[in-house]
């Protein structure tokens, strides 16, 4: 028995090696093209997308774009991404800030995966988590699965508990997936590299950043799916 969950722990161990060293290896253009395409992807979903008046009134939006799960039993979880939050008055979106998932999970689960993930922060609250250093999602931040459906309604109970709404897009087969629990944080090395120079989230997200040349496709996927704040009213 003993020597089984040796060997079980071994397995998880290696295919969570193999899954997280390749997005660690992942470019940052090629992660910034990736979430423009998730967003994107995820908008055009029809009755199965994120609702367009819950988009048009989050504060901020997180986009992790092939966010690696991988396990025998005990799983674990890792995803390299972008948080962008709307200018002063609502009119445009602010220059990208890296962020980090990291998380694990226990129960009956076996296999690896890719999944995309958005998270619309909803209100202050969601906001001041993005400045933070770390925070969990069901811990310090109070999130929620948020409903789908072109047609659904803002004022729903998530909407109006819920600091985070979590909508994800799975490309394999995972059985247990779950971002309760799972760790959120600056990505330094990013910002680093995308701004040249040593600086925080909150820097990025509340200053006057210029939108770096190589997220100028996921700036237009912003605008494109949600130009303003409430201006759900448009021609897609």
């Amino acid at each position: 028995m003993r020597k089984s969950i040796v060997t079980m722990l071994a397995i998880t161990g290696f295919m969570s090696a193999a899954a997280f060293g390749a997005e660690r290896e992942a470019k940052v253009d090629d992660r910034l093209d990736a979430s423009a395409e998730t967003l994107s992807d995820m908008m055009m979903a029809s009755d199965h997308g994120i609702p367009q008046d819950l988009l048009d009134k989050s504060r901020c939006i997180i986009v992790v774009p092939a966010m690696k799960k991988a396990g025998f039993i005990i799983g674990a979880k890792y995803g390299r991404g972008f948080a962008v939050c709307r200018r002063e008055g609502g009119m445009g979106w602010t220059a990208p800030a890296g962020m980090r998932v990291e998380g694990g999970s226990v129960g009956f689960q076996i296999g690896a995966s890719d999944t995309d993930i958005v998270l619309l922060v909803m209100n202050e609250g969601g906001m001041r988590r993005l400045e933070s250093d770390k925070f969990t999602l069901g811990g310090e931040a109070t999130a929620a699965a948020g409903p789908v459906g072109r047609d659904v309604a803002a004022q729903t109970d998530a909407l109006m508990k819920a600091e985070m709404l979590s909508y994800s897009r799975s490309r394999g087969l995972f059985a247990g997936i779950s971002l309760e629990g799972a760790t959120l944080r600056p990505d330094e090395d990013t910002n680093k590299e995308l701004y040249g120079h040593n600086t925080t989230n909150r820097e990025i997200l509340n200053g006057d950043f210029k939108t770096p040349a190589a997220a100028s496709k996921f700036e237009r996927a912003l605008n494109r799916e949600s130009p303003k704040t409430g201006d759900s009213a448009r021609n897609r």
